[in-house]
């Protein structure tokens, strides 16, 4: 028995080296390489890694919103300075786009995720502050002892008051977000609810695109982060404002090159035409036209005639003489009209 099936694998590997092929499997290194996962390589990505790594990064390419964060955590500091009486350092850790099951998959437990709603977005994101600042908010707000090291309490849910405590915390964060966005754009974000499963914090479909802003909070010897999660579908009301790479307050308003460009348009000239009339004939009456003939109009010597631009009617008038030119009289005029011209 074993020399028949030796003999047999022997015939596969004659059948194998006659067709030009190799018995052998691919090596490791083999599908590291199709696949784009080289460690040793430092350079572009390739393989599948490749077309991965290209489906995020249209997601990772929002200028202002790197902006609207950066005034975002000045104003979170100082609101946090006032409400524990501690120093307070936050700083942003990342700026990254992921899938949304990926994220899900990646919060540490246990953890408090806040639910949010965007009003004007008409959308929804995610705050979620970890244990260790939980447990260092507690610790501040209800008065103990400066400790060493964060602690971290494992195997019991949160309680009402730690709970309370994260709400809190929560309604500054969205607010203080509120005033960041402001000058970009109106925006209003109201707390929904809390989960402490991440499986019930579920706001978008698994395999949508996030973009997760990471935060880093220092109080002292304690701390620890807040992530802020917007799916893309909600950022894509404002899309076109956080792409602008300008920056700066006035969100890149110039108002002297505004009044520069008003008072050039003002100079510019129009033409204005006075129609008297329309009259049709027939084609008979117009071959039996000689010089000298009369053309009797419609319009009597008292009636408005109208004067236009680029056939919009502006004005209306009454014809007169100013010295030996013609003239008019202007009886009305649409100042809307005359907008739409400038």
């Amino acid at each position: 028995m074993a020399d028949e099936v030796e003999e047999n694998i022997d015939a596969e590997a004659d059948m194998a080296a006659a067709m030009g092929g190799d018995a052998s499997t691919l090596s490791q290194d083999e599908i590291d390489s199709l696949l784009g996962f080289d460690a040793g390589n430092l350079g572009p990505t390739t393989g599948v890694q490749a077309l991965l790594d290209k489906s995020q990064e249209n997601y990772e390419r929002l200028p202002m919103l790197e902006v609207v964060f950066d005034r975002f955590i000045r104003t979170l500091s100082s609101g946090l300075r006032n409400l524990t009486n501690e120093n307070v350092d936050i700083g942003i850790d990342s700026i990254s786009s992921m899938r949304f099951e990926d994220y899900l998959n990646s919060v540490p437990l246990p953890a408090l995720l806040q639910i949010f709603q965007a009003v004007e977005w008409e959308n929804y994101g995610i705050v979620t502050i970890d244990s260790s600042l939980t447990y260092a908010m507690v610790d501040i707000l209800l008065g103990g002892g400066k400790q060493k090291k964060n602690v971290k309490i494992e195997g019991r849910p949160f309680t009402i008051i730690e709970q309370d405590i994260v709400k809190t915390l929560t309604k500054l964060i969205l607010d203080d977000m509120e005033i960041a966005f402001n000058p970009l754009t109106p925006a209003t974000f109201r707390h929904e609810r809390l989960e402490t499963n991440p499986r019930f914090a579920t706001i978008t479909r698994p395999e949508s695109a996030v973009i997760l802003i990471a935060l880093r909070v220092e109080m002292d010897d304690r701390g620890g982060k807040i992530d802020i999660i917007f799916p893309y579908a909600t950022l894509e009301p404002v899309k076109d404002l956080l792409l602008q790479m300008f920056s700066g307050e006035s969100f890149g308003s110039d108002a002297s090159w505004e009044n520069h460009l008003s008072d050039e348009i003002k100079e510019s000239t129009v033409t204005v035409e006075a129609k008297l009339d329309d009259k049709y004939i027939t084609l008979k009456e117009l071959a039996n036209l000689q010089v000298g003939s009369t053309i009797v109009m419609n319009k009597t010597p008292s009636d408005n005639i109208t004067m236009t631009c680029k056939s919009i009617p502006l004005m209306l008038g009454k014809f007169g003489a100013s010295g030996k030119k013609l003239a008019i009289k202007l009886t009305s005029m649409n100042h809307d009209d005359v907008k739409k011209i400038i």
